[in-house]
């Protein structure tokens, strides 16, 4: 899943991160059982998460996600899957002459 955390620019830095602080963000997001892959700043736009869970923990990002980020970020979430093995297959399938 990636989840885009778009900043708010009414806040400054600190009101940002004391917003966070306060809402116990660095302990709670994300929650147990969901790995951050990889986690980036965007100068200009805000910071780009990509997360590795189950699908019956997509729930549980969205309740941290509610309960923590929002009055700081503005959240856009975009489950995805990784499609290469996908991709092999049909590749494989075309190539015997199938569709």
């Amino acid at each position: 899943m990636t989840v885009f955390l778009r900043h708010d620019q009414s806040n400054n830095l600190d009101v940002v991160q004391t917003k966070l602080k306060d809402a116990d963000w660095w302990e709670r997001f994300p929650p147990a059982g969901v790995e951050v892959v990889n986690w980036v700043v965007a100068m200009g736009f805000g910071q780009i998460v990509t997360l590795r869970l189950p699908p019956s923990k997509i729930p549980l990002v969205n309740v941290e996600l509610e309960r923590s980020a929002w009055g700081v970020f503005t959240t856009e979430c975009y489950p995805a899957y990784d499609f290469v093995p996908v991709r092999e297959m049909i590749k494989e399938r075309v190539r015997k002459g199938g569709k």
